[in-house]
């Protein structure tokens, strides 16, 4: 990541999906985004296809993801809506996604994602966080690679979360094979993922004309905290406060709003390899402080070593 000046737009944290994108023509684009069927995945789909983008909503529940490409229809008039079955912790589920595309794509939104889960592994031995958050979407995004490509002006999107924080990838035991599990340093290890993988596509895919950044959507209550109980979520907040954090929960109209800005504005055009937060590029992260980027997930090192290691790993 080159040392530019900071990003800013005159969207914040209150902005919404449909404020950002307002005025945005996607006839004829084409956009992917995982996860779609439920939380700031269906908003992000939304507002999207209300700009004129061909959607697709690659989801693991087929007949929910049916029942919301109708919801979004009926919002915004959109005929370009498909529903495909994507499930980013089994490979094969990927493989078949990436086989069936045909043609450009424009936008690829790397939504989905699982929080917190008890300790689980993947048929291959993989810890469950970080084989869906991360290795999914690697194995989605590489294997899209050529449609990204053909689309001359790609934009690739990987939602990220301040629980990055947590943890750096630690690459000694990815999978918490020498150390205690711990379902938060799991996730925010997963979430580092996210935008080291950013990081790296933008240096290795920007002669292929494809952006790539990361992005915090900020606090949503979503099915995404289906492993957190509430006072787990009550903790966390007043945890926050003390600190002198936000503690107002987003609605998914507000939470997809960053990922919109980053899949379609014109305001961030050609911008890459970095990470947003309430739609403006975020600043370094302070000790103590649950917001801004850590310098490890901006890493080239760290960067360029994940995206080796994830090849290694699915060419196993």
């Amino acid at each position: 990541m080159t040392a530019t000046h900071r990003i800013t737009t005159p969207f914040d944290a209150n902005s919404t999906a449909a404020e950002v994108i307002a005025g945005v023509d996607l006839t004829g684009r084409r956009a992917v985004v995982t996860g779609a069927s439920s939380g700031i995945g269906v908003e992000t789909a939304r507002a999207l296809a209300g700009a004129g983008a061909e959607v697709v909503l690659a989801v693991r529940d087929t007949e929910a993801g049916h029942s919301t490409a109708e919801d979004i229809a009926a919002t915004t008039g959109s005929e370009l809506l498909t529903v495909a079955p994507l499930d980013l912790s089994d490979l094969p589920s990927v493989s078949t996604f990436t086989a069936a595309w045909e043609g450009p794509l424009h936008i690829l939104v790397n939504n989905a994602g699982v929080m917190a889960t008890p300790e689980t592994r993947t048929p291959r031995g993989w810890e469950l966080q970080f084989a869906t958050n991360h290795l999914g979407h690697f194995a989605l995004a590489t294997g899209l690679h050529e449609a990204l490509s053909r689309a001359g002006d790609a934009r690739v999107v990987s939602v990220s979360s301040s629980g990055h924080l947590r943890s750096p990838v630690v690459f000694e035991d990815i999978d918490f094979r020498e150390r205690r599990y711990d379902p938060w340093i799991a996730y925010g290890q997963s979430k580092t993922a996210n935008v080291l993988f950013a990081v790296e596509a933008a240096k290795r895919w920007a002669s292929d004309g494809i952006t790539a950044n990361a992005l915090m959507p900020g606090g949503i209550r979503t099915n995404l905290q289906r492993h957190i109980t509430e006072e787990e979520l009550e903790r966390a907040r007043a945890a926050a406060a003390r600190r002198g954090a936000a503690v107002n929960w987003k609605t998914p109209e507000q939470g997809a709003a960053t990922s919109v800005l980053l899949a379609a504005s014109p305001l961030v055009e050609g911008v890459t390899g970095r990470y947003f937060e309430d739609c403006d590029e975020a600043e370094p992260s302070a000790p103590g402080v649950p917001r801004g980027v850590a310098p490890y997930a901006l890493d080239p090192g760290a960067a360029a070593r994940l995206w080796e290691l994830s090849e290694r790993l699915l060419a196993e």
